[in-house]
């Protein structure tokens, strides 16, 4: 199979589809691999390393797109890139379609085959090819809330770990998943006052066995949300409904009742964000301040530290990536349910309910689709 990894165009965004070391695996299986120039530079890898690994080096995003059979990426393809989609051709990245409906009208019109990272499920229910990135940006929330806090940044000017005779900042997690996860191990590492919520009882239970009494832990209902969340002085948002838009957890009206200077941030936005006043921003940009609360919604956090990103994408992405090039599309979806569940577009038709459901599009069963 002929695949194409272009450099990723989105506002600050330095990740790239493959690495040297992944291409030289589709390489060895017999496949062609064509990579934009200057696709590595933002994680310091040169074309002369993809041509050292067998790449082929395109001159242009393009001309990438005309000779691929299948499209690997990080990010959703821009207005332009979905403009060079063709029927059938294979698009492999993430998508999140649920809070963007022009780019689920321009992947359904382009007849392409989209399957989507932050779907694919795995035998034990996780999110094999989300995992890495949610733990990226589980951990890079409380270095960016923390930086927030302070009162250059807009914050309250509170120091996340206190000092002594000084009690630390209150820092309120909602959704105990990845994300939740390893904002509470940076949290507790950097001495913070750390609560979690959630409304699975056994993620809570396996939070506390993980993390001792050092974290406290409590059920997640409309109630528990708003007194912790006046309370905080940081809010981390990660939770995740697959393929759906991110509940609003967070109202206008509790905005104006927290603390001045508390911070917000969203690892969410990615589906729309679970804060109601939240709207994607950039590393360039990444803040705002509604009532007097900061708001940090960077859309692609895991971009700021491109290259750890990158290769931890990269270790879970290549053998699905593998398979789809190795088996063909159709194959590989039929011979991996996990790998079906990522399938969010086929040939113009909806094929994940949840993006359905969210857009107003009819839903096809994947199988459907496949046999036809």
């Amino acid at each position: 199979m002929h695949v194409g990894v272009p450099k990723e165009i989105k506002t600050d965004e330095n990740r790239v589809g493959m690495v040297p070391s992944s291409v030289r695996e589709f390489v060895h299986h017999g496949h062609t691999v064509f990579v934009e120039t200057n696709a590595g530079a933002g994680i310091g890898v040169s074309d002369a390393d993809y041509e050292n690994a067998g790449a082929k080096i395109a001159m242009s995003a393009k001309d990438v797109f005309a000779d691929a059979e299948m499209i690997v990426k990080v990010k959703e393809p821009q207005a332009q890139e979905r403009a060079w989609l063709k029927p059938g051709q294979i698009l492999f990245t993430y998508l999140h379609l649920a809070p963007d409906p022009d780019q689920t009208r321009d992947l359904v019109k382009s007849g392409a085959v989209c399957i989507a990272y932050e779907t694919v499920t795995s035998p034990h229910g996780g999110l094999p090819l989300l995992a890495p990135m949610s733990e990226v940006a589980g951990r890079m929330s409380i270095q960016a809330g923390a930086h927030c806090l302070e009162k250059k940044a807009g914050g309250r000017g509170v120091l996340l770990s206190g000092v002594t005779g000084v009690p630390p900042a209150k820092v309120v997690v909602l959704g105990g998943g990845v994300v939740g996860t390893n904002a509470v191990f940076v949290a507790l590492g950097m001495g913070a006052d750390v609560v979690v919520l959630d409304r699975n009882v056994g993620v809570l239970r396996r939070l506390g066995e993980q993390f001792g009494a050092a974290l406290k832990t409590e059920f997640s209902t409309r109630e528990s949300v708003t007194e912790h969340v006046l309370q905080a002085d940081l809010v981390i948002g990660g939770v995740l409904i697959p393929g759906a838009a991110a509940p609003r957890l967070v109202t206008k009206d509790m905005l104006k009742r927290m603390k001045p200077g508390a911070v917000l941030v969203d690892v969410s936005i990615d589906q729309g964000g679970c804060f109601e006043t939240s709207r994607a921003t950039t590393h360039s940009k990444p803040t705002y301040i509604v009532d007097g609360i900061v708001h940090y919604c960077v859309a692609n956090m895991p971009g700021g530290v491109p290259r750890t990103s990158t290769f931890a994408l990269n270790n879970v992405t290549l053998p699905f990536a593998l398979a789809i090039a190795g088996k063909g599309y159709a194959k590989a979806l039929k011979d991996d349910a996990h790998l079906r569940a990522g399938l969010n577009v086929c040939r113009g038709k909806v094929t994940n309910k949840p993006v359905a459901d969210a857009l107003g599009y009819p839903f096809v069963e994947p199988n459907e689709t496949l046999a036809a």
